[in-house]
């Protein structure tokens, strides 16, 4: 993550004032934003990071579902089959914003140049000090995975649909 990366404003800033907890992650992705988004999006059916541990051993879809567009109110993801959370902002293609259990979590996509793009996570949350340094290890690994798993499918599919067979 670059400074001005952690430094700008992201919509879950709005949800939560003095937070605790702050973690952030980024990855740059091979594929411009409108490849990136579709999978930012479908975190509404699984929580794309290790499907072992946090959606007891069932594979998040590696196949765009073709969902309609995030709605706020909506619920935010789902993991062994349970819904959780609820989506609190949308820009479509730019950010997607929802809560989980207290925590507030935007993901951003920031178009960079030669069609790639840029995906920031900002996790915010009230919490004691000792609970915000355990959640920080634990959303480390998590979200680094869940981005990650994004990232490869994102590339994986624009390159396919861009390249001669």
């Amino acid at each position: 993550m670059s400074d001005s990366e952690i430094v700008r404003s992201y919509p879950c800033d709005d949800f939560v004032t003095a937070p605790a907890l702050q973690a952030w992650r980024g990855v740059h992705v091979e594929a411009p934003a409108e490849a990136v988004w579709p999978w930012v999006a479908q975190v509404r059916l699984a929580p794309y990071s290790y499907d072992w541990i946090d959606n007891l051993g069932r594979r998040s879809p590696r196949e765009l579902a073709g969902l309609p567009e995030p709605q706020v109110g909506e619920r935010f993801t789902a993991a062994g089959g349970r819904e959780l959370g609820r989506i609190v902002s949308v820009a479509p293609g730019k950010q997607l914003t929802g809560t989980i259990l207290g925590a507030f979590m935007s993901y951003v996509l920031v178009p960079q140049d030669h069609d790639t793009t840029r995906l920031l996570l900002k996790v915010v949350m009230r919490t004691s000090r000792w609970a915000a340094l355990g959640l920080s290890v634990g959303d480390l690994i998590m979200a680094r995975r869940q981005l990650l798993n994004w990232k490869k499918l994102a590339e994986r599919h624009h390159h396919q649909g861009t390249t001669p067979d």
